[in-house]
């Protein structure tokens, strides 16, 4: 399985994102078009694992109207008349759906739907785990809890986007990627933000000089909002319905052996846990290859270490880096 797996450039046990900052953000201008004003008028939960909140109760949000959205991270608030606040994670899996009054919900992955006056919304988590969540809340008090603590990329200057980034002594990958220091941001768009910088995923905060440190600031907010424009225009008068971490028009996420967008180098990864980071190795890590958990155990001391090693390789056996 594993070896099959690798062959087609996807790791056995990679897992799709979660929905990030482009994603969430458009939810929520979607909702807020759709759903403001509307009166809730039913509830139906057939998992109530899902709610993780017993006061005030889930029902209490019926017959009240709602007021709007907001997002906290990669959390969708709904807000609601009489103070009433539900917080929703979708996690890895979870998809927002809406339609007709009376939406059916489909089969074991549906989680919730909402009944509006005229519309319903539906949850759904594909897979067998059920990690999405929903918190019932009253009064805004009681929102920030649900803040990890991160930067929001777009409320803060430069100084503050830095001094968050070299807190700790991380890579550059899992800083970004880490709530509690950029909020918002993932797999999918970090992979994109340091494709965008010229940057090594594995390069340390520390070792960051100022003029690297500064693209990358410039470069996570042009990112994210080139994606927040693409999502809105594809989304246009409706509803987004297609909410992936994988897209054609990325430059590496998800593009594993297909050549980069700007040099044409073949997209390497390194794969982690149930993750994997891509990246291209001409435009970001001097032609170097950073060593693959998988494949580095496999080959040991045959493991390639530029681009021109790989591509050697390749050639030899007559197929694309």
């Amino acid at each position: 399985m594993a070896s099959a797996c690798l062959a087609h450039g996807r790791h056995p046990f990679y897992a799709p994102s979660v929905p990030e900052l482009p994603d969430v953000a458009i939810y929520v201008e979607r909702l807020s078009a759709h759903l403001v004003g509307q009166r809730v008028t039913a509830i139906r939960l057939p998992s109530p694992f899902l709610v993780r909140t017993f006061d005030p109760p889930l029902t209490a949000t019926i017959g009240k109207q709602v007021r709007g959205f907001s997002r906290i991270g990669k959390r969708i608030v709904f807000e609601l008349e009489e103070d009433l606040f539900l917080v929703l994670h979708l996690m890895i899996a979870g998809r927002l759906h809406l339609g007709d009054i009376g939406k059916k919900l489909p089969g074991r992955i549906g989680l919730l739907a909402i009944d509006f006056e005229r519309s319903s919304l539906v949850l759904t988590e594909a897979g067998t785990k059920r990690r999405a969540s929903l918190h019932v809340v009253r009064g805004r008090a009681a929102l920030p809890a649900f803040a990890r603590g991160g930067v929001e990329p777009f409320e803060v200057d430069e100084p503050t986007f830095v001094a968050a980034l070299q807190r700790e002594n991380r890579t550059v990958k899992r800083a970004l990627c880490d709530p509690t220091i950029v909020s918002g941001v993932g797999n999918a768009y970090s992979d994109e933000i340091l494709h965008r910088a010229r940057l090594s995923p594995m390069q340390r905060t520390s070792n960051l000089t100022e003029e690297e440190l500064s693209r990358l600031f410039d470069c996570t907010r042009v990112v994210l909002e080139e994606w927040l424009e693409r999502l809105r225009r594809e989304a246009g008068e409706g509803f987004p319905e297609k909410v992936t971490a994988f897209r054609p028009e990325m430059a590496v996420h998800g593009k594993y052996k297909q050549p980069c967008p700007v040099c044409g180098t073949a997209v390497q990864r390194i794969v982690y846990a149930n993750n994997e980071c891509n990246y291209c190795p001409r435009c970001q890590t001097e032609g170097k290859l950073l060593a693959d958990r998988v494949l580095s155990r496999l080959l040991t001391k045959d493991f390639p270490r530029t681009i021109e090693d790989l591509e050697e390789i390749a050639a030899a056996r007559g197929r694309p880096g």
